[in-house]
């Protein structure tokens, strides 16, 4: 079974993180110059929320200005964001993202943060699975074994 690890290990570790009393304007700049859906808040060294593109459009939607002003990141960030942990299976990993309608998770192992798991990351962890799989089977059905029983006949 397919764990949260496995996904990190092959993803890699660059993480981008953020204060939640930097202005959203800056997040906007990082999120887009780094080319990333999502920066985790950190406060003091804990996880204090997740910093999406929805809660920026949300942001955007009611400020029809289109002026973030002083706006932190606190103001709009989602403070409760669900996470899991690097032994959570890609299966849960999954339920979560489609119930919570979640594109982006931590991965929390206790109070520290190992990383981030994005519906892309999921996405291609079980295309990756599926095709490992594909090529095992593969494999099997071509070294499939002939006994006595299943044996051909070969004309004489």
């Amino acid at each position: 079974m397919l764990k949260v690890s496995e996904i990190l290990r092959v993803k890699g570790d660059t993480l981008y993180t953020a204060s939640p009393d930097m202005p959203v304007s800056l997040a906007v700049q990082t999120m887009s110059e780094q080319d990333i859906g999502s920066l985790v808040i950190m406060e003091s060294g804990m996880l204090t929320g997740m910093l999406t593109f929805r809660e920026i459009i949300r942001h955007l939607h009611d400020h029809t200005d289109g002026e973030w002003g002083k706006t932190t990141i606190r103001a709009i960030m989602d403070d409760a964001p669900v996470s899991v942990t690097p032994n959570t299976s890609a299966d849960e990993v999954q339920r979560l993202m489609l119930e919570k309608h979640a594109r982006y998770i931590p991965v929390m192992d206790g109070p520290m943060l190992m990383g981030v798991i994005s519906f892309y990351d999921m996405a291609q962890a079980i295309v990756a699975a599926q095709q490992f799989e594909n090529n095992m089977l593969k494999a099997y059905i071509r070294d499939w074994p002939v006994d006595g029983n299943n044996a051909s006949a070969e004309p004489s």
